[in-house]
């Protein structure tokens, strides 16, 4: 039994690489994704760094990882807000836009190194971001779907105003531009944002 397994009761694959996505997070969180190695990564899991390569082939793998792990969260945080069943469409929309704000001004305060991580996904591993696009714009055409229905919004094509309305949002989406305003102040926007939003869409 190898010091991995040893450390931990599940030893199945999935776990262990589980094992090392989690001390990766931290690393990268308290050193950055540059100054972080695949052998400090393997040290924290208590398993030689040839064994890690047994489960990733390289850091930046294991970034793909945290950054998928992380993405999948916010998905399924935003997922939450649209479902929500006592909103209607406007309020869903409003709630969703802070929502991203909220939920980005989290992580950067909680990682402040995060906007390495950031950049090398964004650069190397694209698709990952595309699929952060796509669900979140799948999310936004939900919400305009329903204001369809309740006679809330008037939109003929909710697809094509989903992705216009998600990249309206590019202020509230990166970790690196939560430095620029205190979160009050970016509420304060976003709600303006959304406000014009509104009048755009709703039903004449």
């Amino acid at each position: 039994m190898g010091p991995a397994q040893s450390q931990h009761s599940d030893t199945s694959p999935d776990s262990v690489r589980g094992h090392i996505v989690d001390a990766a997070q931290q690393r990268f969180r308290t050193y950055g994704y540059h100054k972080t190695t695949m052998a400090e990564i393997a040290s924290d899991v208590t398993m030689s760094a040839a064994n890690l390569y047994r489960y990733f082939e390289n850091k930046q793998d294991i970034a793909a990882a945290c950054a998928d792990r992380c993405l999948r969260d916010r998905i399924a945080f935003l997922s939450e807000i649209v479902n929500r069943p006592e909103l209607d469409a406007g309020e869903r929309l409003h709630e969703f836009v802070l929502g991203v704000l909220r939920y980005t001004h989290e992580v950067a305060a909680d990682q402040p190194r995060i906007n390495e991580l950031v950049e090398t996904i964004t650069r190397e591993r694209r698709e990952l971001v595309h699929w952060k696009i796509n669900a979140e714009c799948e999310l936004i055409q939900k919400i305009l779907e329903q204001g369809n229905s309740s006679g809330e919004f008037e939109i003929t094509e909710p697809s094509v105003t989903a992705r216009a309305v998600h990249a309206s949002l590019a202020l509230f989406q990166v970790p690196l531009f939560m430095s620029i305003y205190p979160l009050a102040e970016f509420e304060d926007r976003a709600r303006e944002l959304v406000a014009l939003l509104l009048r755009g869409l709703q039903r004449r």
